[in-house]
């Protein structure tokens, strides 16, 4: 199958990003900002980033279709294209949507071509720093040309990373997360899936456990992520399939943190329900 120049679709991204979002960075109007559900934001930025990325993309990659996070919303059915053979580009327009609505520059542009549930290639646009990572499956992950190594796991009490605990039952949260907060060095969330593996595919960040997969949320950042040396999996251990909508994804720095962290996870769970 004929793949699409990675430059190209880099280059029309950086323009879509600096052309619709960073105009809009800290000069949004009230009336640019909308609710699609409770306690979730959409902005102009969102809706016009996607709706020129999806008349943009499919002309790189003639017959290749497009599910959009925006789209989705509004056409739940678009997530079938997954089960077609043709590519599907996956787009997240502005990934980290309310730290771009308060100003914070912790937000970017996802994109990634998807063939049958595989990731093939993956774009993460950082505007707010100009910033471009790409990966394409099998021959490596980089960020503005330099090949992404995110190098080996640390002690466990030196890891920085976060852990959606929405994935256990309320009553045992805060037993989890105390649990966690003895295990590891350091809790944080970002509120941006793309900046969170990016960050880990540059060793600044190690390990991320995210409840609900959405492939816009990430599809490319699983690639990149695993192209810089980690791995991501299903905390099930079945396949991780781009357009699966199943819950429960687990990346490490490689093979044996992923299986203790599984660990950790299935045992405080586990201990906060005795």
């Amino acid at each position: 199958m004929q793949m699409p120049n990675m430059d190209t679709v880099a280059d029309t991204v950086r323009a879509v990003g600096d052309e619709v979002i960073l105009p809009r960075f800290r000069a949004l109007a009230a009336h640019e900002v909308m609710e699609k559900g409770v306690g979730d934001i959409v902005t102009a930025a969102d809706l016009e980033s996607e709706g020129r990325l999806t008349r943009e993309l499919p002309a790189l990659l003639p017959g290749s279709l497009v599910v959009g996070e925006e789209a989705h919303h509004h056409h739940p059915s678009l997530i079938n294209r997954f089960e077609e053979t043709v590519p599907v580009w996956v787009v997240d327009p502005l990934d980290g949507t309310r730290n771009f609505s308060k100003g914070s520059g912790t937000f970017c542009m996802l994109v990634a071509l998807v063939v049958r549930h595989a990731t093939r290639m993956a774009w993460l646009y950082d505007p707010s720093r100009g910033r471009m990572a790409m990966a394409e499956q099998g021959a490596g992950a980089s960020l503005d040309g330099v090949r992404l190594a995110s190098g080996p796991a640390p002690a466990f009490g030196k890891m920085v990373g976060q852990l959606n605990l929405t994935w256990y039952p309320a009553e045992t949260r805060a037993a989890v997360r105390a649990a966690a907060e003895q295990r590891f060095g350091e809790l944080t969330r970002l509120y941006c899936a793309g900046h969170d593996f990016l960050e880990q595919s540059q060793g600044l960040r190690h390990f991320s456990f995210y409840r609900r997969i959405w492939p816009w949320d990430h599809a490319a950042g699983v690639l990149i992520r695993r192209e810089a040396g980690g791995t991501v999996a299903r905390i099930d251990e079945r396949p991780y399939r781009a357009g699966e909508r199943v819950e429960g994804l687990l990346s490490a720095p490689d093979p044996e943190s992923w299986q203790e962290i599984r660990r950790f996870l299935r045992r405080a769970g586990a201990r906060a329900q005795d």
